[in-house]
């Protein structure tokens, strides 16, 4: 049960070992890009291409699914990033229980954004754990869990990518040693140190200049995906700042303020640091970098990016 492609590497690793799999289940299609033509989920093109059987319902909650999954009775259900809560009746199918794979260190970063809120707050490490699901929102037993560090040039894009793999490699040594009609055997959770990690708004995106550069910088790599870190500029045109840097410097300026220094380079002044932004996306048009962005629209030292909408 999967649906976004963190779900993928996980998929192909048990197709590649050999597990059988009666069934994938995942969200249905949906309308997207300029012309909102359905396009299948990431998880439904891989199960197609290796002619498994693909189950896409609404509400996997209906009883109408549950007694899908109740024909197909399987031994267990991997579940990863399919987007909807399992209720009892699901839960309670496989005798060898419904294990999620959850990119982050449990208890910390509950809920559906643990990668992004990870990066958005500055953390120096997450990873992935294994938990046997019960009907709360990440509040199951614990597995495994496995760490690896956050660089300070990973974004949502990169972390993704390698916590999917690692989740894979975690579970496919798991389901390798399970015993048959075996529950895995887990530690119940530490619910006092339990985070929360709600699913991202576009309202999170807003860029607050008076906040220190570093802060800013976190933003826009934990908002990669979406919704996009953005401010706004000149008669109210809306920027996103694709990818930044920060620097320990501060400008003798107001926060906001744009300055061009040697070789071209594009720096704006923070509450505490200053921020050089590397590559910039104006409202329709293509991503740009700095120096291109300079000259197409002749900006000058001065200028003032806003912290939100005026």
């Amino acid at each position: 049960m999967g649906t976004s492609e963190f779900a993928v590497p996980a998929l192909r690793e048990l197709i590649t070992h050999g597990f059988e799999i009666i069934g994938v289940v995942t969200q249905p299609d949906r309308p997207s890009g300029r012309g909102k033509r359905l396009n299948p989920p990431p998880v439904k093109i891989v199960a197609t291409e290796h002619s498994l059987p693909v189950y896409q319902p609404e509400k996997v909650r209906k009883p109408d699914s549950v007694r899908v999954l109740e024909r197909l009775a399987p031994d267990v259900i991997i579940v990863a990033a399919f987007g909807q809560l399992l209720p009892q009746t699901v839960l309670d199918i496989p005798p060898c229980g419904t294990i999620n794979l959850h990119p982050s260190l449990l208890p910390k970063y509950r809920g559906a954004a643990p990668i992004q809120w990870a990066l958005i707050n500055g953390e120096t490490e997450t990873g992935v754990t294994l938990m046997l699901l019960d009907a709360g929102e990440d509040t199951g037993d614990i597995i495994s869990t496995a760490a690896i560090p956050i660089h300070d040039e990973d974004t949502a894009f990169t972390l993704t990518e390698q916590l999917a793999r690692l989740g894979a490699s975690q579970l496919i040594r798991l389901l390798t040693d399970m015993p048959v009609g075996a529950l895995p055997p887990a530690t119940p959770q530490n619910d006092a140190a339990a985070t929360h990690a709600p699913r991202l708004t576009k309202e999170i995106g807003h860029i607050d200049w008076n906040q220190p550069a570093t802060t800013i910088h976190n933003l826009v790599r934990g908002t990669a995906i979406w919704p996009g870190a953005y401010t706004f500029f000149r008669d109210n045109h809306r920027l996103k700042i694709i990818s930044c840097q920060p620097l320990p410097q501060t400008r003798a300026a107001p926060s906001g303020t744009l300055e061009i220094v040697e070789k071209r380079k594009l720096l704006v002044a923070t509450a505490d640091g200053t921020l050089q932004l590397l590559k910039i996306q104006p409202a329709t048009k293509k991503v740009m970098e700095a120096d291109d962005f300079i000259n197409g629209y002749q900006l000058q030292t001065g200028e003032q990016l806003l912290a939100i909408s005026e």
